[in-house]
Formats: structure tokens, C-alpha cells, sequence
């Protein structure tokens, strides 16, 4: 299994995301290849939470051209975290 580090790449944070917020669910950008069970163990690892569900959604590249040349813009996938009710709060999620 590849580092929790790596798997969880970055959160996301919008206005969509900051009211799923107050439902204790966490939206972040993470690596195309990662599992739903290879995130739960990387969210519980790095933020010592219990998660009870983990959605996601796979992106693909978008077709962009620049003049003459043209090519694929990077996948993506992101995952929805849904954590235990008596789960604590993810702090660095409060300060943005």
C-alpha cells in the first residue's frame, strides 16, 4: 500500500464542500489509482478519525488546444468522506 501521504493529495474546499461540512463530510482531491478502503485507512491515519463512508468520483482529462499543439489536461479523482458522529472535527478545515 502506497504512503497515506500520498493518497490524500489535497482538500478541496468550496462553497459546496464547506456546507457538506456541517454534515462532518470532508471533500479532497486524491490519487487516481487509490481504492475506497485505501482512503478510509489514509483519512483515519493522518487525521486519527473513524470514517464511516467514502464516495468518489473519477474526472476525466478535458481536451485543450494551444494553437497548433493540443493534448489532455490530468485526470483526476475525488473523494467525499463521510465521519463517524462521534468523530472530532478535522482542524485545519475550521481556520478556512
Amino acid at each position: 500500500m502506497a504512503n497515506a501521504r500520498d493518497i490524500i493529495k489535497r482538500p478541496i474546499i468550496t462553497e459546496n464542500s464547506a456546507e457538506l461540512m456541517e454534515h462532518k463530510k470532508y471533500t479532497f482531491e486524491v490519487s487516481p489509482s487509490a481504492t475506497k478502503p485505501q482512503i478510509r485507512a489514509a483519512v483515519e491515519e493522518i487525521f486519527g478519525v473513524e470514517v464511516e463512508s467514502v464516495n468518489t468520483m473519477n474526472y476525466k482529462g478535458k481536451f485543450k488546444r494551444f494553437g497548433r499543439h493540443s493534448g489532455y489536461t490530468r485526470k483526476r479523482k475525488k473523494a467525499i468522506v463521510q465521519l463517524s458522529a462521534d468523530s472530532k472535527e478535522l482542524e485545519f478545515f475550521e481556520g478556512a
